[in-house]
Parts: structure tokens; C-alpha cells; sequence
């Protein structure tokens, strides 16, 4: 069991929360400390919950979110500032990074920033953009903050160091006292802890295959998610000869148990206290330790485990390949040395110990002079990210001389293995096609990018060659006279370390009218109501619901193939397992197996035939695994569920052709209808007035939502008539409502579906939720008893699906100076095995096609490709970024092939006010102008580029770019039905009100919003107003909360249901004028009034025909404009996000804390989707990005070293409440700014190469593509591959 069960399954402590459960996301972190006898002090230290076996904790402390603070009795400093900065939207992530500050400051009470930064590199944020977290911890140190605030740092409490939870006095007696040895026995596994060294081999001994654990943060993982079991697990943490640090004549050793985080900090007073040239390897080896996991990790993880694994991407394994590190190995039979070699690894995952020994210690060595180490990681993300290639570099060179007297080159992401370069090393220096041969890879070696990696192997070398060069020129020469070149000072920015500067920050917004009342919130930068909560770990979520005395749990059994006939189902071995209740299926429905949001094209259950795939398939170890609901087993507990569930047999016949990819589906013509075209303006003619023409593609790839919370759905049967209350976290109550209902064969009005609120959502909890609140619904009528579901997050990724990848083609015309005349564009959506939303996301991506540039002859058409994958779904944007970046590319394009700046031929080409668009529907209160001049003033846009060109004539293999990116989002559901909403107000004899409306809240402040528009309509404090829950039996059939419109829609809801009442209570008002609030309320209930009162809004003068084109698909329009400079290295592909200025109008702001903290988020998991998120597949359709681990969202070092957001002044919106805007969709296209500026630095990089004009660059820019982009010598070597995974 681990911490996290405990805390919550036995504590009810359910503050700290699941998010990924392989110690990726944060969201678990508590801390943990403990009395260390040998050096006599209380360690404190940040840990993952989700991996600490609750075993390893004897004689520890554990302080959760709840412990350090409530909104009940105190809040603690740390959740006062995330709240009141703005730093909690959706929440779920809150406590994790809580108890990430709390640890920090429980060691350091002013932490710098880039303590802040190394202690959130293991929590991950999908809603705030992260910058309001750092701008309210800034304040535990000596921040600055220029400019308007969004919070004012004066009404903080102080930190008081002293008031903090005391260290359990007895913990420290138990600790002095001689260690005992503990044994821990559960269902399957036997824990040990020995209490010596002797103890420890003599259960080596006699358990041979025993795993040693001291962090479970390998083994954890293994057993959780590859299946893998053993039996019995020795941990040796608290042995003294496996914990120590002793100096030798030749180095360090450190015992096998010292914690990267020791390691590191040993290694830091080293490199301190000796010369440089003494300690190459220790600065190398911190340099590694920079980007190694996340600091929850470091605190537990162990050198010794980190050897043992023997990963082949380990990143240090390498370093001390290379350094020669000795190992000390132990057994009952003695202890034998052994130098850490090309011949220490055996295999994949093996190494040169015999089974009955243990690794006792590393010796690191010192360098010496005339010796020059350096280590290299590149990876997708900086920062806790696993390796793509890690390597450590050793050469060594005759005294006095610059003739190399030894070399050792140590790659890990090259082979199964850590490898040593030997023909290059013997050959010393050799030339690049040498050594490109020997780092050799099979073209379906796993992890793909076999190109890139191989041209990174050559590309680190010649980093390595380079750095060495610069400290031969500066140590060697002015002492030896030796005749030793330096670096080029073009060439110079190739052997600088990687480094992001702290971010700083400015938000500029439009504040109230002077003599606006202090009771109207409307316009204020107010705190999320539920922040406070969210921060101490009391907001309740779907799975923290108290569990029910006779409640039971669910796991999912699905297919693990893509298109294939069910021949048989086996559940007997399922069944035996202890605790199972039942195995669910398609027989178990008492009413329809047809489901769907908008076509019931999908089954609860499969029947007979699955038609997509999802198999937990990990890199370089295949499990068994899941997808298509197969059925579903029922157990007392989620472990005995899930256990069963992968012991259901099911064998398949399979059908042919397997359609994966858009490719397959284009060669196939595998499409679903209808297929959609808009189209305005006369093609021929605007292609023979062009001066040029040109035909281009570009791939966007898929997203997944990565909400921290998973899809939950808890079931509750009511006992008669087939009633059930379900408490779900979607954003479709009264979808999953209707569905649940049609699979029960009840009527509607006996189903409620409660929605408190969600960890997130952005679309991805729309319509796929529905698909296991079905199956829990069916579960729980089967027993007759309540059943919770949480997905895991690597089944939450596996079923429910993700944003559309997108293929565009596009053959466009236009003149000299870039002004285009003609555009035929062509979008291919891969949707997956069912339709779910994608009509009206294809919809939405041809709405878009012309972002914000009036072309006078354009046609758009758009396929939706039937495919073998899990049905993909609404995702933020629904459609429009897709469809602007195939705009973006072509103006790219255009610009490329002009030779004429891009953000000329983006001028010239935008739209003016009154001018109509493709769709044939005017722009009217049209600022995009508006906000174009504001971004190119506060970026200092012109300047900026100066600096940039003058830069990259400074600079070979490193590049700056620039780009400016305008964005226009049409606000409106596409269904013209689903523009409506209702709300629902009670007012109660005591003054107070209870509000509730159709809109759940998802962390983007929606219910605040509803708050403060209803006290404004009211004239009423907001802390009168209360809003509990989104529930079916209060407001009925409500519209999804997506489409950015449920501010507009559920505000207008709320204004009528207000001004109902307001009617009511005025004869009492006019009678007692001087009154308060309460009396008038009290009055009306004396004279038998009715104080509640529904209201209801509908979108006026909505509808689209696509047969006449004519219509208005929208209320109205979002406008943005986002300028971003970012650095490239040419060498590895890495990119730095230096600055982005984002101009957004939102009309009159409701709230600019939350409006900024919308367009903050959206920008960034912008970045994500076209800079780092990428979903990969095997070719048979496997998803191998499963998780936090190989799938990559933004981190806190992805924010711009400078962000500037301003809300365009002066532009109120007549169309919504309160004249504002929609806010949640529209910003995200606006991180396309920072791509483009990628696709800038790398058109430098290719100049260098003498390649000018367009080329292609597909999304997302990752490192590989940027790196293959930038075309040179190392680009160049022989080679073709077959790719491991497909671009889908």
C-alpha cells in the first residue's frame, strides 16, 4: 500500500491528491521527515505519496495540506499566497504545490527563485500558465514587482519559522535506539527492512531475485504500470555502510542508499571548496542532476538504484561510465571491486552482479589536470523529463601538451544498453562519419527519432570538442606556449550550459471607474471563491466523496486490438481473485448498448466487434493492456478491481484494414460524411491575377487534455423506480444525464447527476466522460450497490481520447509584395473510431480557415478520417487552432517565398472593420487593429528584431526568432440549439442566496463570475451569494460548459433570474426605502412572495447554412495578438521561450484575475501543443505516450523569461453580460506566436547553410524536428530508417 492509500482510503485525508501515480504530475506531494541519528538533525523532505511504499515510513512524520493549515481554523502563509496571487484554478494541482513551498521553506525560510524553480520542477499546473504561483511565492523572498498588481502583497500574514508543527519528540528517542528489523507482509508482497548489513546479504542470500528498494521510484512504477511483480523487497535505507559518504585518496565514495539530493549536495560543497580541474566529473555530474526528475524524487531516489536499473536512458550511468567510477559489490562471500565499463551492463536491464550480491558503494573520482569531463542530456522537456540521448564525455591529455592521452565517450538512447564509443576512443578523435557509424541504431530501435538521435550523438560530441578546445586555449596555452586555437566567437554559444533566466512578469488591465460601488465586484480582480479551499485540501472532488459503507469499485476491461470479432470472454481467473464482485458486460444492460454525444454511433459495451485499440505497451517492455469497453469487474477495492481486470482473457479474430493514421485513412478513402466546404469568391480568377503561387502542408498533431483530475464517476442506486444520483466530474451533466438514462432504460428525470466541480477539463470531459459514468451507472444497478470509478491516468489517456490531429494542404496565390488573392486549403481531422464532436470541430477548423486575412477567393474543405483509434473529442479550441495554423503556414509560406518580412505580408493582409468573412458574416466591432499596434508597442517589436538579427550574426549554433500572430475566435456554439441557459436563484429569510445555473466550474472561475453578476443585479456583497453544485434536478437540460460562451450564456441566465426577483421585492423597497437587504427579503416573505425564481437566455439571431453560405454562425468575435521571441539551439533542437507580449480583448473584464489567468493558461497549454506535447503511436495503433513520464505537458521553466499580458482597453462588448467577453478558448492559437518564432530562428539556421525559401515544418516543434530542420554537416550522413512510432 502506498502513503497516498492510506492517507486517503484509511485517513479520509483526501487533500493530497492522484494525479498520475508514477510521481510525474505532483499533485501527491506531502512532506515527510525524519531524525538522522548520524549526523543528529530532522531532515524535512518534499515526496511523491503516490510511489512511498507506507512500509518505509517506520519512525517518519507526514504532514499533509491538511496539516499545515484550513480555512477553518488558519491558513498557513503558503496557502494564503497561491490563493490570493491567483495561483488555484481548477485546484487539483494546489496541494501538491503547497506542500512543494512548505518543504522548501521548512529548510530555507527565504528561498531564492531558483530555489522555487528546482523545487517545482516535480509539479505540474494545466490551467494557470504557472506564472501567478511564482509571482505569489516570489513574496516569501525579496521580490520586486513593477507595473499594476493583481494582488497586493501587504495583506499577506507574515512566515513565522518558529509556529511551524514540531517534530514528534518521541520519533527522535525511537530513532537514537539501535535499528530493528521490520517485515511487513501483504497479499503478494513480503517488505524487509534489515536492520544491518549482515542481516540484509544473509536475506540475499536466501532471496537471490529479492529487488532492493530504497525510493520506489523505479519498482513502484514497475509493478504499477508493466505488471511485474516480486515477491519480496528488501529495503536497506537505514543501514549505515550503504548511507555513508567517505573521502578516498582518489575521490568520493558514496554508499548505494545516498539520495541523489545528498549526492548532490555533497558534490556542490566539493566543487566549492577544490580547484576547478579537480572536479570535472562532480560539476558534470551536478549538471545532470540539474534536469534529473522532479526534487520529490531526488529526496528518495538512490545512486545505488539508479545504477541497478541499468536503464538504458539512464542519465548518469553514462557520466560514470565515462569517469571509470569503481564500484564496490558485496556478497556473503566477500567483497569485489569493479570498474564501471562497456562491460558492466550485461543487457537490457542487466548488469554484471551475480544474483546473491548488492552494490555497496561508487567512488567517484577527482579530475586531474590536463583531464576536461563533460555530461549532455537532451530531451523533450528541461525539465523532469526522461533522457532522448545522455551521454558523459572523458578525455585526458599528456601533460603539458594538447595530444590526448585517453578518451572514453559514454552514450545512453543509442543501444539497450550504456555504451562506450570504443573505435572512436581508440581511434581518439577519429572524424564524425566514424563515429556516426559506430553509434549505430536498428531503424525500429524503440523510442523512434532513430535520424535525430543518431545526428544528436554527433552534434553532443562536437560540443564536447569545442568545450574542450575553449579550456585548452584558456588553461593549456597561456602555460604551455602550446600553439591551441580558441573558440570562434560565432561558435561560442554552442558550449554554454543550458540556462532560462527567472521570469518576470506585467499584467495591465483596465481598472473600475472611479465612485464604482465598493459592494460591485463586476471589473475587480477578485480571488476564485473556492482558492482558499483549494488550497488546504478542503475543496471536495468527485473521489474525495466520503466512501459509502457498502461501496465498491470499478476497472475497466478493454480491447488490445484495434479491429477485430470478440470470439470469447474468460473471467474465471478474474472472478478467483479476492474481493471481486462481478464482471459487467454487454448482457448486464437493461436498456440500450447505443451511446454517443451526438450520433449513437458508439456502444457501451462491445458486442461482438471492437474498432479501436489501447494496449499498455511501455517503451522497451510490452504488458498486457486495454481498450474498446469490453466490460468492466467490480471489486471491494480498486486494487482487487484492477487486478482482475487484467486477468480477463479475450480472444479476437481480427479484420483487416487496420486504419491508423490519416495516410491509411486518405489511401483507403475512409471518411465519414458529411464532407463540408465553404467557399466565396471566384478560385480560377484569384490564382490568374497571383503573381505566385505556391502548394504547401503541415501536419498538427494531437493533444491530450491532461487534466490533473481523471474521468470519476461515483454511482448511487436510490433503491425504487431506477433512480440514481451519480456525482460526476463532467462538463455534460445533462448529456451524461440522458445517456445514463438510455443505458438504464429509465426515464431521464430519474437519473441526477451532481458536478461539484472538476480538476480540469477543457473539453476533454465534454463528451467522453459519458462513456464510464455509463458503465459505473450499469455497475452499480447491477449490485445494487455504489460504485466509484477514477481512472488511472494512463487509462484516462488511453480511453477518452484527445484533441484532432490535423493534416492541411493548401495551394494559395498572391502578389510580389505578399497580399494574397487565392487560397484553396483542404483539412484532414483523424477522428478516431466514432464521430463524437467532430462534425462541428471540422465545422469550427473551416470557420477559422482565414484567421484574421481577408482573401477575396478562398475555399475550404474538410474530411473527417475514419480511423482505428480511440475516438478523439473537444479540446480547448474545438477545431480553430488547427485551422489557423494551416493559415499561419501558408502566410509563412508567402512571406519565405517573397522574401518580404512575415509580419508585413500578416499586416497586409488583415481584415478592416465592416469587411466580411468567408461565411459571409461581418466584423463588425472589429479591434484587431487595435490590438496589433498595442502588441508591437509593448514588445518593442522593431527593436527586438534589430537585436535579433544582429544576434544571429553573432551567433552560428545558437538562433533567436521573432514572430508577431494575430487570432480571431468566433463565440457561439456551432449547434445552434445549445446557445441557452437557465439558472435558478432562492433567496432565504436570512438575506443569503443560493445560485445555481447550468455551467459547471472547471477551475476557470465561471461560478465566481456567476457570483459576482448576480451581486451586481442584485446589490448585494458577494459573500451573501452562494453557489454549491451544478445538479440536473435543478436546472434541466443544460448545455455542455464549453464553446467559451458560459460566462455569456449562464450570466444572462443568472441577470434574469436576478431582475425576476429584483420585480418582486421593489413594493418593498419603495414601502421601506431606508431598509436593509434583509428586511426587504423578509417583508416579501411575510407577504407571501415567491423568492425563487428560474431564468432562462437564448443567443438571439443565430444560424449557418452551409448549402447558401449564408448566415451567422457567431455572436460575435474574440480578438488577440501575441508577439514571442524565442532561442534556438541549432545543435540539439532545444528552445528557450525568451518573450511573449499578448494583447487580448475581453471587452470589459468581469474579473481581470481570472481573465489574465485565462489567457495566461490557455497561451500555455498553447505552447504545449505546438512546441512539446506529442502523442505517439505504433504503427498497429499502441499509444506508448501514456503519461507524465514519456507524454510531456509545460513545466514552470517553459514560461517566457518575459511575459507581458495586456487587456485591450476601451472595447466594450454590447453582445454579452455586463459588456465582456469570452476569454477561455480564444488566447490559446496565440501561443502559434512561439512556433513561428521557432520556424524564424530555424530559416537563420538554414541561411547558414546557403537553403533559403519555405519548408516545411510540422507541429509540435520539438526538439527532433527543429534540430532536422536546421540542415547541416551533421545532418547530412548516410541513412534511411524505418520510424518506430507514425505520425497519426
Amino acid at each position: 500500500m502506498t502513503l497516498l492509500i492510506f492517507l486517503r482510503r484509511k485517513l479520509s485525508l483526501t487533500g493530497t491528491k492522484l494525479g498520475c501515480a508514477e510521481g510525474g504530475c505532483g499533485a501527491c506531494t506531502v512532506m515527510v521527515s525524519r531524525f538522522n541519528p548520524h549526523h543528529n538533525q530532522i531532515i524535512h523532505h518534499a515526496v511523491n505519496a503516490c510511489l512511498a511504499p507506507l512500509c518505509s515510513l517506520h519512525h517518519c512524520a507526514v504532514t499533509t495540506v491538511e496539516g499545515i493549515g484550513s480555512v477553518a481554523s488558519k491558513l498557513h502563509p503558503v496557502q494564503e499566497r497561491i490563493a490570493k496571487a491567483h495561483g488555484s484554478q481548477c485546484g487539483f494541482c494546489t496541494p501538491g504545490i503547497v506542500m512543494s513551498m512548505y518543504a522548501l521553506l521548512r529548510n530555507s525560510p527565504q528561498p531564492s527563485m531558483q530555489d522555487m524553480e528546482e523545487a517545482f520542477q516535480g509539479n505540474l499546473c494545466r490551467c494557470t500558465g504557472y506564472r501567478p504561483i511564482l509571482e505569489g511565492y516570489k513574496t516569501f523572498g525579496a521580490s520586486t514587482h513593477s507595473g499594476q498588481q493583481l494582488f497586493d502583497p501587504s495583506e499577506f500574514m507574515p512566515l513565522d519559522p518558529t509556529q511551524e508543527i514540531i517534530f514528534p519528540p518521541e520519533l527522535i528517542s525511537l530513532g537514537k535506539q539501535p535499528p530493528r528489523s521490520l517485515r511487513f507482509i501483504g497479499e503478494r508482497v513480503l517488505w524487509i527492512q534489515p536492520s544491518s548489513l549482515n542481516e540484509l546479504l544473509e536475506l540475499k542470500a536466501v532471496y537471490p531475485a529479492a529487488k532492493l528498494v530504497v525510493g520506489n521510484t523505479e519498482v513502484g512504477i514497475e509493478m504499477k504500470f508493466k505488471n511485474l511483480l516480486y515477491p519480496v523487497i528488501l529495503a536497506p535505507a537505514y543501514i549505515q555502510e550503504l548511507s555513508s559518504i567517505q573521502y578516498t585518496e582518489n575521490g568520493i565514495e558514496f554508499g548505494a542508499s545516498v539520495t541523489l539530493t545528498m549526492l548532490g549536495k555533497k558534490l556542490h560543497e566539493e566543487v566549492n571548496k577544490l580547484p576547478n580541474y579537480r572536479t570535472e566529473v562532480f560539476q558534470a555530474i551536478l549538471e545532470q542532476l540539474r534536469w534529473f526528475a522532479g526534487q520529490q524524487i531526488r529526496n528518495v531516489a538512490a545512486i545505488g538504484g539508479n545504477i541497478m536499473t541499468a536503464s538504458p536512458i539512464s542519465d548518469l550511468n553514462p557520466v560514470f561510465m565515462a569517469a571509470g567510477c569503481k564500484l564496490t559489490l558485496t556478497s556473503k562471500e566477500g567483497k569485489r571491486a569493479l570498474q564501471m565499463d562497456d562491460k558492466f551492463f550485461s543487457g537490457y536491464r542487466k548488469t554484471a552482479l551475480k544474483p546473491e550480491e548488492i552494490l555497496l558503494s561508487i567512488e567517484i573520482p577527482y579530475t586531474k589536470k590536463g583531464q576536461y569531463f563533460s555530461a549532455f542530456k537532451q530531451s523533450t522537456r528541461k525539465e523532469d523529463d526522461i533522457a532522448t540521448i545522455t551521454c558523459g564525455m572523458n578525455v585526458v591529455f599528456q601533460q603539458g601538451s594538447n595530444i590526448v592521452k585517453d578518451i572514453k565517450l559514454s552514450y545512453g538512447g543509442i543501444a539497450p544498453t550504456t555504451v562506450l564509443a570504443t573505435a572512436t576512443c581508440n581511434r581518439l578523435i577519429g572524424s564524425f562519419r566514424m563515429y556516426s557509424e559506430e553509434m549505430t541504431l536498428s531503424p525500429s530501435a524503440p523510442g523512434g527519432m532513430v535520424t535525430y538521435r543518431r545526428t544528436l550523438a554527433i552534434s553532443l560530441f562536437f560540443k564536447f570538442y569545442l568545450t574542450v578546445q575553449h579550456k585548452l586555449a584558456q588553461m593549456v596555452k597561456p602555460t604551455y606556449h602550446l600553439s591551441v586555437e580558441d573558440v570562434k566567437p560565432n561558435y561560442a554559444s554552442a558550449i554554454e550550459l543550458f540556462h532560462v533566466d527567472s521570469p518576470t512578469s506585467v499584467q495591465l488591465y483596465q481598472a473600475v471607474p472611479p465612485g464604482q460601488s465598493t459592494d460591485d465586484m463586476v471589473g475587480r480582480p477578485i480571488m476564485h471563491l473556492s482558492a482558499l479551499k483549494q488550497a488546504t485540501g478542503e475543496a471536495v472532488y468527485c473521489d474525495d466523496i466520503p466512501q459509502y459503507e457498502n461501496g465498491l469499485y470499478l476497472a475497466l476491461v478493454t480491447s488490445t486490438k484495434a479491429h477485430a470479432y470478440i470470439k470469447s470472454i474468460e473471467t474465471d481467473d478474474a472472478m478467483a481473485v479476492p474481493g471481486v464482485v462481478t464482471f459487467v458486460s454487454a448482457k448486464d444492460l437493461p436498456g440500450s448498448n447505443k451511446t454517443g454525444p451526438a450520433v449513437c454511433d458508439e456502444t457501451v459495451f462491445a458486442d461482438n466487434k471492437v474498432t479501436c485499440i489501447i494496449c499498455k505497451k511501455t517503451l522497451l517492455l510490452i504488458n498486457d493492456g486495454i481498450r474498446s469497453n469490453v466490460g468492466a469487474i467490480v471489486a471491494d477495492t480498486q486494487a482487487h478491481a484492477q487486478t482482475a481486470a487484467k486477468a480477463v482473457k479475450i480472444s479476437y479474430e481480427e479484420i483487416q484494414p487496420v486504419i491508423i493514421t490519416i495516410q491509411d485513412a486518405i489511401t483507403n478513402q475512409s471518411f465519414y460524411q458529411p464532407v463540408r466546404t465553404i467557399e466565396k469568391g471566384d478560385l480560377a480568377k484569384g490564382f490568374h491575377e497571383s503573381d505566385n503561387i505556391l502548394e504547401g502542408e503541415i501536419h498538427i498533431g494531437g493533444q491530450d487534455h491532461f487534466y490533473l483530475e481523471t474521468n470519476c464517476t461515483l454511482a448511487v442506486p436510490q433503491g425504487e423506480d431506477g433512480e440514481m444520483e451519480l456525482f460526476v466530474s463532467t462538463q455534460s451533466a445533462s448529456k451524461t444525464q440522458a445517456l445514463v438514462a438510455k443505458a438504464l432504460g429509465v426515464p431521464a428525470s430519474h437519473i441526477v447527476c451532481r458536478v461539484k466541480r472538476m480538476g480540469g477539463g477543457f473539453g476533454g470531459k465534454e463528451s467522453r466522460s459519458t462513456i464510464l459514468s455509463t458503465v459505473v451507472a450499469v455497475a452499480a444497478h447491477k449490485v445494487k450497490r455504489p460504485v466509484r470509478c477514477m481512472l488511472d491516468r494512463d487509462e484516462d489517456m488511453l480511453v477518452s481520447g484527445g484533441r484532432h490531429p490535423f493534416f492541411g494542404r493548401y495551394k494559395v496565390g498572391f502578389k510580389k509584395n505578399g497580399k494574397v488573392m487565392a487560397l484553396d486549403v483542404t483539412y484532414y481531422s483523424n477522428v478516431g473510431n466514432s464521430m463524437d464532436l467532430s462534425l462541428s470541430i471540422m465545422e469550427r477548423a473551416l470557420f477559422h480557415m482565414d484567421n484574421c486575412y481577408n482573401i477575396p477567393h478562398i475555399r475550404g474543405t474538410g474530411y473527417m478520417c475514419k480511423t482505428n483509434l480511440p475516438s478523439n473529442t473537444a479540446f480547448r479550441g474545438f477545431g480553430g487552432p488547427q485551422g489557423m495554423m494551416v493559415s499561419e503556414s501558408w502566410i509563412s509560406d508567402v512571406a519565405l517565398c517573397c522574401g518580404v518580412p512575415a509580419e508585413q505580408v500578416r499586416e497586409i493582409n488583415l481584415y478592416k472593420q465592416g469587411e466580411y468573412t468567408p461565411f459571409n458574416q461581418c466584423l463588425d466591432q472589429f479591434t484587431i487593429d487595435r490590438c496589433w499596434k498595442e502588441c508591437v508597442n509593448i514588445s518593442d517589436f522593431h527593436q527586438r528584431k534589430a537585436r535579433v538579427e544582429l544576434y544571429n550574426k553573432q551567433h552560428r549554433w545558437t538562433k533567436r526568432g521573432l514572430s508577431i500572430v494575430p487570432t480571431k475566435f468566433g463565440i457561439s456554439f456551432t449547434a445552434i440549439f445549445l446557445n441557452q441557459a437557465g439558472a435558478l436563484v432562492h433567496l432565504y429569510t436570512d438575506g443569503s442566496v443560493l445560485l445555481t445555473h447550468g455551467g459547471t466550474e472547471m477551475g476557470q472561475g465561471l461560478h465566481t463570475k456567476m457570483i459576482q453578476v448576480a451581486s451586481k443585479t442584485l446589490g448585494i456583497p458577494t459573500s451573501k451569494i452562494h453557489i454549491s453544485e451544478t445538479s440536473t434536478n435543478t436546472v434541466p437540460n443544460t448545455s455542455p460548459t464549453a464553446a467559451s460562451a458560459s460566462s455569456d450564456l449562464n450570466g444572462m441566465a443568472v441577470y434574469n433570474a436576478c431582475q425576476t426577483l429584483l420585480q418582486r421585492l421593489d413594493p418593498y423597497k419603495a414601502r421601506n426605502p431606508k431598509g436593509s437587504w434583509e428586511d426587504w427579503v423578509k417583508a416579501a416573505y411575510f407577504d407571501r412572495v415567491n423568492l425563487s425564481a428560474n431564468g432562462f437566455y437564448r443567443t438571439p439571431d443565430l444560424g449557418y447554412d452551409f448549402e447558401t453560405n449564408s448566415g451567422h454562425p457567431f455572436n460575435y468575435f474574440s480578438y488577440g495578438v501575441a508577439v514571442s521571441e524565442v532561442e534556438i539551439d541549432c545543435l540539439t533542437g532545444s528552445h528557450k521561450n525568451l518573450h511573449t507580449s499578448i494583447v487580448m480583448d475581453v471587452g470589459k473584464s468581469l474579473n481581470p484575475a481570472l481573465d489574465i489567468g485565462q489567457v495566461e493558461g490557455a497561451f500555455m497549454q498553447g505552447v504545449g501543443l505546438f512546441t512539446l506535447e506529442e502523442l505517439r503511436y505504433s504503427p498497429q495503433g499502441y499509444l506508448y505516450t501514456r503519461g507524465p513520464g514519456m507524454y510531456k505537458i509545460p513545466a514552470f521553466g517553459d514560461i517566457p523569461t518575459e511575459l507581458k499580458v495586456s487587456l485591450l482597453r476601451d472595447a466594450p462588448n454590447e453582445k454579452a453580460i455586463f459588456s465582456s467577453k469570452a476569454v477561455g478558448e480564444p488566447p490559446l492559437f496565440l501561443a502559434a506566436s512561439v512556433f513561428y518564432a521557432i520556424k524564424d530562428a530555424i530559416t537563420a539556421a538554414r541561411a547558414e547553410s546557403g537553403l533559403s525559401g519555405p519548408f516545411r515544418l510540422d507541429s509540435p516543434a520539438t526538439p527532433e524536428r527543429i534540430r532536422n530542420a536546421c540542415e547541416d554537416k551533421f545532418t547530412k550522413l548516410p541513412g534511411t530508417y524505418t520510424p518506430w512510432d507514425v505520425r497519426v
